[in-house]
């Protein structure tokens, strides 16, 4: 889909602050309410706004160890990439999810309380997983950059 100059900076001020009143948009914009709510409508219908969410402060709700796994099946077929995929997205700790290249075949992104919790997680649920060949994770010792928006 084309974006004009007026979608790319309405989408940014949605990835900025999306809880703000058409009103808001409308006066950044220069536009009227109705210019913008159609501009909305139509860019959520043609997919390009997926969808609305809250960034949380994650070391307020005790999810603030976060871990990044690698995973390696023990053998890269359809049926077992199918079948992790299935899997992986019932791991309510389990945040992001990437199919990558390089010597292991999925990257995980994983949030917790502690090191504890990630412990259980890994034993209990993740290296319970069919398929898995093996698994090396990575901590994370700071959050330097903490955010969805994508410049455009």
């Amino acid at each position: 889909m084309q974006l004009d100059e007026i979608d790319k900076k309405l989408l940014m001020l949605l990835q900025t602050d999306s809880k703000r009143t058409i009103k808001a948009y409308a006066n950044d914009l220069e536009l009227s309410n109705t210019a913008v709510y159609e501009r909305i409508r139509r860019l959520e219908n043609k997919g390009v706004i997926a969808k609305y969410v809250t960034l949380l402060n994650k070391g307020l709700i005790d999810k603030a160890f976060v871990v990044f796994c690698h995973v390696k099946l023990v053998q890269h077929i359809k049926e077992y990439v199918r079948q992790f995929e299935r899997e992986v997205l019932q791991l309510e700790e389990v945040v992001e999810c990437y199919h990558i290249s390089g010597d292991y075949d999925y990257l995980l992104k994983i949030c917790v309380k502690d090191m504890e919790a990630y412990r259980e997680f890994l034993v209990g649920k993740l290296t319970a997983l069919k398929n898995i060949g093996s698994t090396q994770s990575s901590f994370a010792i700071q959050e330097v950059k903490y955010s969805t928006a994508i410049q455009l």
